[in-house]
């Protein structure tokens, strides 16, 4: 009997809980030698586009066809990733070139309860866990730096 309510319950809690979307795979790159994850999590101006200039010199350096890079914000590092962030027009830059950035969706949902809305650049792609994002695609093979 105990075994049946737990069951009832557990499954009830699953029908109840939001759906969390799985992130797509990173940009499809199928003759990428390299694979690198940029980890952003500061707000720093400096942080910022030193991980801007990263991004942008291994896709100078390997060609964009040959390296997959995939930058993820999470905490203060999504400022990077907002609408109105002064680096948005290289944000937008390296997107067109084949950068995936990742805006982590635990950190905004905590600034909306806390009331600070949060306008997201809509070529950013929305992951549920940063970190978690991170360790995806390390255990896919992805070198992780922290610029």
């Amino acid at each position: 009997m105990l075994f049946r309510l737990a069951h009832v319950l557990a499954v009830a809690a699953s029908l109840l809980a939001p759906a969390v979307a799985q992130a797509p795979p990173p940009v499809d790159k199928p003759f990428a030698d390299h694979h690198l994850v940029l980890q952003l999590s500061d707000r720093a101006q400096d942080k910022q586009l030193l991980a801007l200039s990263v991004a942008y010199n291994l896709i100078k350096a390997y060609g964009p066809d040959k390296i997959s890079v995939v930058v993820v914000a999470f905490g203060p590092g999504i400022d990077l990733l907002r609408a109105e962030s002064a680096n948005r027009a290289r944000v937008d830059s390296l997107i067109s070139q084949g950068v995936e950035f990742d805006i982590c969706m635990n950190t905004v949902d905590t600034l909306e309860r806390e009331g600070k809305h949060v306008n997201i650049n809509p070529k950013a792609v929305r992951v549920q866990v940063g970190v978690g994002r991170i360790l995806e695609l390390a255990e896919k093979g992805y070198t992780v730096v922290r610029p």
